[in-house]
């Protein structure tokens, strides 16, 4: 669109340039005036060509901002896919101390295998519920059962079926980490989701 704009101006601008040229005074030298025609002839060319140039290169430009839209659509595509497929990857749900609760950066995870068993209805995941080696050994059953049957209800209510889970709690007998600090503890108290 642009370029037919271009050309009528040119249609309309070398005329008028031509005539221009011309003039009620009469030279002596109608060499020079000739030389002077063709110097504005070309000068108004050469203009005319590098508005032409730079709307070829804004018309490649354009077209590879389309192309680059294009690749970024795909690749988020494809992000959402390497995002789901990590999630799916990530089995280990932690909590805080002495609760029960599913923190909210574990979601995304659980709606992941939710997703997946959902769509995948023979398959099974058996949730083990695990805590750190503090409290006594029948508290931390029972505590390590609630962490479990969290994130089994977490499941149910995205819509996997209640006989695509199994549960069990550890408590403190199959610690991630062996060690005796926060740290350590911080990573025992977990649920493991186990295909």
């Amino acid at each position: 669109m642009k370029l037919s704009m271009i050309s009528k101006s040119l249609l309309i601008a070398l005329p008028l340039l031509a005539l221009s040229a011309c003039s009620s005074k009469s030279y002596n030298d109608s060499a020079a005036m000739e030389a002077n025609k063709a110097a504005m002839e070309q000068a108004a060319m050469d203009k005319a060509a590098m508005e032409l140039a730079a709307m070829e290169r804004a018309a490649e430009e354009n077209k590879i901002e389309t192309d680059g839209l294009q690749v970024v659509e795909l690749t988020e595509e494809e992000l959402m896919a390497q995002q789901y497929s990590d999630a799916i990857l990530q089995k280990t749900i932690q909590f805080d101390f002495d609760t029960s609760m599913i923190k909210p950066e574990f979601t995304s995870i659980l709606d992941a295998h939710a997703k997946f068993l959902v769509n995948n209805p023979s398959k099974k995941v058996t949730i083990e519920g695990h805590t750190d080696e503090k409290g006594t050994p029948g508290y931390n059953i029972a505590l390590s059962e609630r962490r479990a049957m969290s994130v089994s209800v977490y499941l149910e209510n995205m819509g996997v079926l209640p006989d695509q889970i199994s549960v069990v709690s550890y408590g403190e007998e199959k610690p991630l980490n062996f060690g005796h600090s926060e740290a350590s503890w911080a990573d025992n108290r977990r649920a493991e989701l186990v295909y």
